[in-house]
Parts: C-alpha cells; sequence; structure tokens
C-alpha cells in the first residue's frame, strides 16, 4: 500500500528510514505468481514497470522448495527444519509463512495461497507390504480452506515454496557474510582515510547488525542491498528479476507503451542517484549499488517475444516491431471524434457557452462577461475578439472534460464554473486514488456534469457519456501539449457518437496539426468501413459499477 524507500537529503542532513506498508493481498499475490511460474506452464502474470526491481535467485528460490508426498520416508524434525530453512516461523496462530505442529501433525500456510496444508505422518508398511517391516513418513496430505476450515481436497503430494523471495542456501550465506565483512573493513578504512569519520562509524555500526541478524535469523531488514553477495553476483552484474523467473519462450505485452517504455529506461538513473547520496554519507556499503532495477538493454536482452499496445506508440515501439496492425474499426462503428479550433482569447467564456450547449442545466446561470473571465483565470481579454458559433451540437444530458495546463487553473476553473451554476468537479494528483474513482463514476451518474483536470484525463479512461472535451491553451507546446498526449486526450471523446473536441489556440503547432492530421485519417477510414459494411454508429453502452457499491456489497 505504501513504500518508501531509504533516502538522505544532505541539504539538511536528514536520513528517511525506509517504510512499508505492505499490502497483504498484494503480496500473497506475489509469491503466488512466482510459484506459478515454476510449477506450470500456463500462467498470465499482470505487473507494474516494478517487476524490473530485484527479486532473488528463482534457483535458490526453486532448490530451496519442499516437495512432500504421501509416502515419502520424512521424520517430524526434518520437516521442521525445511520450514526453518524457508522462513517460515512456527506459530500457534496460523498465517501466511508460517506453521504449527502438534504431535506428529504439521500445518502450514505458504504466503501465495489462503489454504493451510495439513501434513501427517506416521508409521507406514515398506514395499512390499509382506516385509512386514515399516518406517516414519508422510502418511496424509490435506487442504483447508484458511477462513471456514471446510476441507478443499486430498493429495497425494504438494510443493511447499519459500516464505520469502531472497532465501539463500546456508554454504552461500556463510561466503556472503564473509565478502560483506570484507568490504565493510575495507570501506570503513578508506573512510578514516578521507578523514569520513561519522561516515566510518555510522557504516560500521549498521552493517555490523545486519550482519548479526543474518546470522542468527538468516534476516535482516533491507536484506536486498547486500543481494550481490546473496545471489552470488559479480560486481555490476544484472540482478535477478521477476522475469527471471519466467521461461525463455515467454511472451511480453506492455500496455500503455508510450508511457511504460520510457518509465523503465528512466527507473535506473532515479535509484543510482539516491543510492550514491546512502552510500557517500555511510548509510550503505558500495555494493548495495546492485540492489537495483535492470538497466534498460538489459531489459531488452530478457526479452524474446513482445507486442506493444499503444494509441499513440512512439519512435521505440515502431522501430522495434517487425509487424504493427493498427486497430482503427471499433464494433460500435463510432468515428473518432470531430475536432474545432478556436480562439484561445476569451476561451474560459467560450467554454461555458459550450457547456450550455451540451449539459441539461441543473439551474439558470448567470451571464458570463469577459471580465469576469479574465478575473476567475487570470488571463487577458479582448473585447474585439468574436466566438465562434459553429454548429449547434446541441446533446441535452452529455457530459464535457476540460484539461488545463495546471493544477491551479484546473481548481479556479472548476470554482468558477460551480459560481455559475454549473455541477462541475476538478481531478489532478493531488486527490486521493480512491476520491478519484468515485469522482469519475459521479460524472458518468450525472451526479455532475463537467470534470476539469490536468493530465489524469488521458490513458485508460472509458466514458461513453462524455460528448465534449475542451483542450485549453492547445497551443502551448510541452509535454501536456504534446502529439501524444493531444491523440489521447482527443481519444476521451470517441466513445460517444456525438463525440466531439474544441482545441483552444492561437496558433496551430506542429504537435496539434500531427494530432488533427491523424485523427482526420482515422476518421476517413472508420467512415468508408462504415459505408461498405452498412453500419451504423452507435454509441458505446456501459454499466456504471460503483467502487462504494463493491465495498458494501461485493459480488458473491
Amino acid at each position: 500500500d505504501y513504500y518508501q524507500p531509504e533516502a538522505y537529503l544532505a541539504s539538511t542532513d536528514t536520513f528517511i528510514e525506509k517504510e512499508t506498508q505492505i499490502n497483504e493481498e498484494i503480496d500473497r499475490l506475489r509469491h503466488a505468481a512466482t510459484s506459478a511460474l515454476l510449477s506450470r506452464r500456463d500462467v498470465i502474470i499482470v505487473a507494474s514497470v516494478s517487476c524490473i526491481y530485484g527479486l532473488g535467485s528463482p534457483d535458490y528460490y526453486r532448490e530451496g522448495t519442499v516437495e512432500v508426498e504421501v509416502g515419502k520416508k520424512m521424520t517430524r524434525q526434518e520437516i521442521m527444519q525445511a520450514m526453518v530453512d524457508m522462513q517460515y516461523s512456527r506459530s500457534d496462530v496460523l498465517a501466511r509463512g508460517k506453521f504449527r505442529v502438534t504431535g506428529d501433525t504439521i500445518e502450514v500456510m505458504t504466503p501465495g495461497r489462503e489454504v493451510i496444508v495439513r501434513i501427517e505422518l506416521g508409521e507406514i508398511d515398506e514395499t512390499p507390504v509382506k516385509s512386514g517391516r515399516q518406517f516414519h513418513g508422510v502418511k496424509k496430505i490435506t487442504e483447508f480452506d484458511f477462513l471456514t476450515g471446510e476441507k478443499l481436497s486430498q493429495q497425494e503430494k504438494t510443493l511447499i515454496f519459500p516464505a520469502k523471495h531472497f532465501v539463500v542456501p546456508q554454504m552461500v550465506m556463510e561466503e556472503a557474510l564473509e565478502e560483506i565483512q570484507v568490504e565493510l573493513d575495507s570501506r570503513v578504512k578508506e573512510l578514516k582515510k578521507n578523514n569520513k569519520l561519522i561516515e566510518a562509524e555510522r557504516i560500521s555500526r549498521r552493517t555490523r547488525q545486519d550482519l548479526e541478524m543474518m546470522r542468527e535469523v538468516g534476516f535482516c531488514n533491507g536484506i536486498e542491498n547486500y543481494s550481490r553477495f546473496l545471489t552470488a553476483r559479480k560486481d555490476g552484474e544484472a540482478p535477478y528479476t521477476l522475469i527471471d523467473y519466467f521461461p525463455r519462450d515467454f511472451l511480453m505485452v506492455v500496455d500503455e507503451s508510450h508511457v511504460t517504455i520510457p518509465q523503465v529506461r528512466a527507473m535506473y538513473a532515479g535509484d543510482q542517484s539516491r543510492k550514491t547520496a546512502l552510500i557517500e554519507n555511510g548509510f550503505r556499503l558500495p555494493s548495495a549499488l546492485d540492489n537495483r532495477p535492470l538497466k534498460f538493454e538489459e531489459f531488452e536482452r530478457r526479452i524474446n517475444q513482445m507486442i506493444f499496445t499503444s494509441a499513440t506508440p512512439s519512435v521505440y515501439e515502431k522501430e522495434h516491431s517487425t509487424k504493427i496492425t493498427e486497430q482503427i474499426i471499433r464494433p460500435t462503428g463510432l468515428l473518432d471524434p470531430q475536432l474545432e479550433i478556436k480562439s484561445a482569447k476569451g476561451q474560459v467564456k467560450d467554454i461555458f457557452l459550450e457547456i450550455e450547449k451540451v449539459v441539461e442545466k441543473k439551474e439558470p446561470a448567470r451571464n458570463v462577461t469577459h471580465k469576469q473571465d479574465e478575473l476567475a483565470f487570470n488571463g487577458s481579454s479582448n473585447n474585439k475578439n468574436k466566438l465562434e458559433n459553429n454548429n449547434e451540437h446541441s446533446v441535452a444530458g452529455g457530459r464535457v472534460l476540460i484539461t488545463t495546463l495546471t493544477k491551479k487553473m484546473a481548481e479556479d476553473l472548476s470554482e468558477f464554473l460551480k459560481e455559475q451554476g454549473i455541477a462541475t468537479e476538478y481531478l489532478h494528483s493531488d486527490v486521493d486514488t480512491l476520491d478519484r474513482v468515485r469522482i469519475l463514476e459521479g460524472l458518468r451518474r450525472g451526479d455532475f456534469d463537467v470534470l476539469v483536470g490536468v493530465n489524469l484525463l488521458r490513458e485508460g479512461l472509458d466514458l461513453p457519456e462524455v460528448s465534449l472535451v475542451a483542450i485549453m491553451d492547445a497551443d502551448k507546446e510541452g509535454f501536456l501539449r504534446s502529439e501524444t498526449s493531444l491523440i489521447q486526450t482527443i481519444g476521451r471523446a470517441a466513445r460517444n457518437i456525438s463525440g466531439r473536441v474544441i482545441m483552444y489556440a492561437d496558433n496551430v503547432t506542429g504537435s496539434m496539426k500531427r494530432a488533427i492530421d491523424e485523427t482526420d485519417r482515422r476518421r476517413q477510414i472508420q467512415a468508408d468501413y462504415n459505408k461498405k459494411h452498412h453500419i451504423t454508429p452507435q454509441t458505446i453502452k456501459k454499466n456504471i459499477k460503483s467502487i462504494v457499491d463493491h465495498e458494501i456489497n461485493p459480488l458473491p
């Protein structure tokens, strides 16, 4: 749920400890993912870009897995020792990553499943039975539902995977501890030589505490910072990640690749900058630099086959694709929205007039003057400017999206429209995630008519009720008004048969022209297809699923 990596702020001499609030369900799914990848072929994993961060050696994880089979010779002590070696802890109260022992019955709850595995031991007749000899082994394996206690199945054998991803064989652990000690001694000597006595004392104290914990319990907080030694890697060698748990012939699908690929590129540099500050100030050993995400070229080398999906693919995707398939035709027959360019001067007043055409007014709105426009939006007014009123696109009950350049502009415009009697909300990165979902649901339900945002009205939003998208200051070239951003924003009006987009600009930038040309190209292809196949466009019909309803009345 929450992750704050450790960091050092030199300007204020502040050390920020690593702080995590682990979502139990997400952690369970992480373990379920790795265990599934190592035990079967029919696996689909949905992951964020964090999949390129270090995870622990898949070989050690696989080697640490214990197979328990009915009829197998195993003693109670052997199974208990195996549990401890896999980082399970013994407890009378079962939870993920824990086991309990009652006589010759051992119950385990693996971290990837909400299932209790009960292993019953006893005397078993040797084969052939007529030999009369017996041995102590596994007599029965049963699985129970963790919550209800209901018996789920009886198994002939089961795999018990490690409780943590950083599981290390004892021999490797001993070698790693020695190597960490050698690096510590060398680093302390170096710091003292440079007269950094505080840093030398700090790194010595912190590392010795970690070494003691690893010797005693095989684990410590921040153990991932010693991953180079714990996974027997060389200096600078790429870390093991979730990708290494996949077989070589796996398929990777990169959704919204125009955003995802740049994120993967940037993660390494950001991580190294933070770690360097920690190392220079005696909080971490230099080897901590190898606890890192993959470099982009390392990421590329691990992928044999990849599918990019994006409405606005970048040059990288186009250059690295052997085949490009355009998904332009929609099952509903909808065309990309009509585009219109209007002057940015007096844009607030014009937006107000356009909103009146689209939505059902809740109450009479006051007249909007250019002076009000100027005060509310801190923009320039031009009384001589003749606003265009092309086509009366009157669609009662529609919704409107408005994109601005800053959070302050979004809030000010939202407040201004409310004062004019228009039901309006704003949406930007300062709004909590859950509130964002509720706001979007409210727009679809008609709780309000206009949503003003900055950069949250682009990828992934499916709002069939929206018939007008207004892009303010469309000619302000930059990230928020790039070709990619404009095409993505235009797409928010592509779910409604009456969808249209107004760009407010005094100049047509290169990004605007390319976005307009691409939209017109798609519209022509769609129109020709509809005409050829006698298709009548229809607005998408989509149920409004409330996150609140799901919380209160979960599906059976």
